[in-house]
């Protein structure tokens, strides 16, 4: 989706209400062109993600997802759940259950170099983006039913180990 004719659109509308202003409202104007074109696409492409994530909800199980790509956003859109490889025993399934709809919490996550590299790489086979594909993965692994029970163990010298384990 090109952008540039709805920039250009904007910056004819600013130049006709700055001549109704006389000729230093029109200077004024043409100084704050430049400026703006950066500020306005950004605003374009945050109601087109917005618009992206609405109609996503309407789609459910499939997505829409807006890519920036160079300076223009595209569309992306997953009609719904696609065959994946369980790699565990090498046979095709079908994606887990869509997580419900609601309000999501953003997390942070740190990732080592190489894994982010990893995940960027598979995301990227399979068309979607790095937070849909994590949120993927996270959702299968807790639908296979393998939750581990939290490990503790207290030292004898007063050292506790906690984490999980398999």
């Amino acid at each position: 989706m090109k952008l540039g004719r709805y920039v250009d659109d904007l910056h004819r509308h600013l130049a006709v209400a700055a001549a109704a202003g006389g000729e230093d409202a029109e200077r004024l104007a043409q100084r704050l062109i430049a400026p703006l074109d950066a500020a306005t696409r950004l605003v374009l492409l945050e109601a087109l993600s917005a618009a992206a994530g609405e109609i996503t909800l309407a789609l459910t199980p499939g997505s829409v997802e807006v890519r920036l790509r160079g300076n223009e956003p595209e569309f992306v859109i997953e009609a719904g759940a696609a065959p994946t490889r369980d790699a565990d025993r090498g046979e095709a399934t079908a994606d887990p259950q869509p997580v419900e709809d609601g309000p999501a919490t953003r997390t942070t996550l740190r990732l080592p170099d190489q894994v982010k590299a990893r995940v960027d790489e598979a995301a990227s086979r399979e068309g979607v983006s790095v937070n849909t594909w994590l949120v993927r993965a996270v959702t299968a692994e807790l639908d296979r039913g393998r939750h581990p029970a939290p490990v503790t163990r207290e030292g004898t010298a007063g050292q506790r180990l906690k984490g999980w384990a398999r």
